[in-house]
């Protein structure tokens, strides 16, 4: 069963099943879920490896970063990163994070999908469910696959995400990705 935005927004306050949300999310959230915005962009780079036991992600480096003011983020390396909008090009991949973060309680699963905004713009969004027990930033692949340039803002809303319960109780995350990291430094162990 999917929950509605009046339990949500008690579980919100109560156990704050999603952090960051916008005033709009908080007061007045569309549909049955939240509106999440597009918080951080990263361009991949180098190889990677998927196997039985061991894998590596590839290299990341940040493209672009929300900021609650026009302003600029400067990187370790000095460069520094424009962070009020992003233009993607057709055919271009993006690793995208957002803003907003989940707290999933062991009951709950949730399900992430595009506004449709971001797909009648040729943007197609590359996500996966949220298990149950996973705390963190929210991570997906975003990909032009349109023939025209988007651009969207930092902080646009882009993605819906919907709560499910889950019958009988659901096994807790126990997976690398907890917390929200982007990518892995070095090969590691599948736990």
């Amino acid at each position: 069963m999917v929950l509605g935005p009046k339990q949500l927004l008690e579980l919100v306050k109560t156990q704050k099943l999603v952090e960051g949300l916008s005033e709009r999310e908080l007061t007045n959230p569309e549909g049955a879920g939240f509106d999440l915005r597009l918080g951080e962009v990263y361009k991949i780079a180098g190889k990677a490896f998927l196997g039985i036991t061991e894998r590596h992600t590839a290299d990341i480096s940040l493209v672009a970063k929300y900021q609650s003011q026009k302003s600029t983020l400067r990187l370790r390396s000095g460069q520094e990163v424009k962070s009020q909008k992003i233009t993607i090009k057709p055919g271009d991949f993006f690793l995208v994070k957002t803003i907003e973060s989940v707290n999933m309680p062991q009951n709950l699963t949730a399900s992430i999908t595009p506004r449709s905004t971001t797909y009648r713009s040729g943007l197609f969004l590359r996500s996966g469910n949220v298990p149950p027990g996973y705390c963190g930033g929210l991570i997906f692949g975003l990909k032009n696959e349109g023939s025209v340039t988007v651009e969207i803002e930092m902080g646009a809303r882009f993605v819906h995400i919907q709560f499910s319960e889950v019958k009988g109780g659901g096994n807790l995350y126990r997976g690398q990705w907890q917390g929200g990291r982007v990518t892995a430094r070095k090969k590691e162990k599948q736990v």
